[in-house]
C-alpha cells in the first residue's frame, strides 16, 4: 500500500465568501491558491499539499444575483489540527477574487474522525445491547470502559488566559504543558494534575509566568505543529524538558500507560536544543539598531508586518497577507520587519520599490538575491548595545 492509499480526511475546511461583482469559480480558485502562495513556505503551499495528498479536492458552490456573487468553499485536510487552523485561516485571509473586493469568512472545520467515533459508539451499543441479551457476562465493566473515554472531569480555568489546567498546578513544582484541553484530559485520565495548555502557538503571560518558578516539561505532538510550539516555547519561556508523542500521532490519541513511559523517558532541554558557543554565535549574528530587535520580538507569533522608513520611523503596521498589495502602493519604505517567510515575489517588490532591508521569520523558494536588498532572519539579529 503507498503512503496516498493510506491518507484519509481528518478535517473538512467549510467556508462561504462574497464577492462584489460577477466572477466565475476559476477566479476563486485562483484566489485561493494565488494569495495563499509564501505566506508559510512550501511546506503550506496549497499546490504542493494537493500533490502529495495532504488537501484534497477542493469543492466550489456559487451563484451570482444583482452584480454580487455569493458562494461556499469546501477542503478536505488530513493535515493535524495546528497545520488546518493555519490553512484555514489564511484561506480567509483573502480580500480580493480576480478584479473584484471579496470577503471569506470560515463557518467550521468538521472533524470527520468525530463522525467515525459517533458511528463506532452507536454500533458499540447495538453490540453491547445483543450481548446482554445473547450471554450473561460481567457487563458493567466493559460498559465502563466504553463510556470513560470521553469524559473531561478535572479540568479547570487557569489565570487570566483561563488556559486548560490540571486542579494542581499551583501545588506542585513541577509543570507539564501540553498543547490542548483535549491533551489536558488524557493526562488528567493517566493521573497526572499538574497540567496546563498552551492553547496554540502564541505563548500567553500566563505560562511565560509559571515556566519562571518551576520545573517544566513540555509534553507536545509527534507533529510539525509540535515543533512549532516547542519552538515558540524556547524563545519566551524557561523549558526544562522535552517529551513528545511517536511521530506523527497526537498527545489526545495515546493511552494512559503511553502517557506515563514517554514522561518517564524525557529528554532534558539541552539535549534537543544545542547551545550554540560564543564562537559560533559571532559568526552567525548580525549587529542591528535596538529599535529593529525590539520591534521583532514584537511581531513574533502576531503573523504581522511593519514598515519603517529610513530613520525607523513606523510607516504602517498591517497582516502579512496584505504585504504585497500594500507594499507596491506605499512610498518611503527602508525596512521590512515582518512575522513571516521571505519569498521571490516580496524581494522582486522591494527591488523596483527600492527597499534596502527585509527581515522576515525565514527564507523559502528564493532564486535570485537582489544585490541592492539586505535580506535577513529573525533569529540572525543582536542589539547593538554601543548605541
Amino acid at each position: 500500500m503507498t503512503a496516498h492509499q493510506a491518507i484519509t480526511t481528518k478535517y473538512i475546511i467549510q467556508a462561504s465568501f462574497e464577492v462584489e461583482g460577477v466572477v466565475e469559480k476559476s477566479d476563486v480558485i485562483g484566489a485561493l491558491f494565488g494569495q495563499t502562495e509564501g505566506l508559510f513556505g512550501p511546506d503550506l503551499d496549497l499546490h504542493e499539499l494537493q500533490k502529495i495528498g495532504r488537501i484534497g479536492r477542493i469543492e466550489i458552490q456559487m451563484e451570482s444575483k444583482q452584480d454580487k456573487t455569493n458562494g461556499s468553499i469546501t477542503i478536505p485536510s488530513t493535515l493535524d489540527k495546528a497545520l488546518t487552523a493555519l490553512v484555514a485561516a489564511a484561506v480567509e485571509s483573502i480580500d480580493r477574487v480576480g478584479p473584484c473586493t471579496a470577503s471569506v469568512v470560515l463557518k467550521k472545520i468538521e472533524d470527520m474522525r468525530e463522525k467515525r467515533r459517533e458511528q463506532i459508539v452507536n454500533r458499540a451499543k447495538e453490540i453491547l445491547h445483543k450481548w446482554t441479551i445473547e450471554t450473561t457476562p460481567p457487563i458493567d465493566q466493559v460498559a465502563d470502559e466504553v463510556y470513560k473515554g470521553i469524559k473531561t472531569q478535572g479540568i479547570v480555568t487557569y489565570g487570566p488566559d483561563k488556559l486548560s489546567a490540571g486542579p494542581d498546578v499551583d501545588k506542585m513544582n513541577e509543570l507539564i504543558i501540553v498543547e490542548g484541553r483535549a491533551d489536558v484530559a488524557i493526562l488528567l485520565k493517566s493521573g497526572i494534575t499538574n497540567v496546563i495548555a498552551s492553547e496554540g502557538t502564541k505563548i500567553p503571560q500566563t505560562l511565560k509566568n509559571l515556566s519562571k518558578k518551576k520545573k517544566v516539561t513540555a509534553f507536545l505532538d509527534g507533529d510539525r505543529g509540535g515543533d512549532l510550539i516547542l519552538k515558540a516555547l524556547l524563545q519566551v519561556a524557561k523549558v526544562d524538558y522535552v517529551a513528545k508523542a511517536p511521530r506523527g500521532k497526537e498527545v489526545e490519541d495515546l493511552r494512559p500507560k503511553q502517557v506515563l513511559k514517554i514522561l518517564k523517558e524525557r529528554v532534558p532541554i539541552d539535549k534537543v536544543v544545542k547551545p550554540k558557543t560564543k564562537e559560533r554565535i559571532q559568526k552567525d549574528t548580525i549587529i542591528v539598531p535596538p529599535l529593529i530587535k525590539t520591534t521583532v520580538s514584537e511581531l513574533r507569533g502576531t503573523l504581522e508586518a511593519v514598515l519603517l522608513d529610513e530613520k525607523l520611523a513606523q510607516i504602517e503596521r498591517m497582516p502579512v497577507s496584505e504585504l504585497c498589495i500594500k507594499l507596491q502602493k506605499i512610498e518611503g519604505t527602508h525596512t521590512i520587519v515582518f512575522d513571516g517567510v521571505i519569498t521571490q515575489r516580496l524581494l522582486d517588490i522591494a527591488e523596483e520599490k527600492g527597499i534596502k532591508r527585509i527581515i522576515g521569520d525565514r527564507i523559502s523558494g528564493v532564486v535570485k538575491r537582489p544585490v541592492t536588498v539586505q535580506t535577513l532572519t529573525m533569529d540572525k539579529l543582536v542589539p547593538d548595545t554601543g548605541k
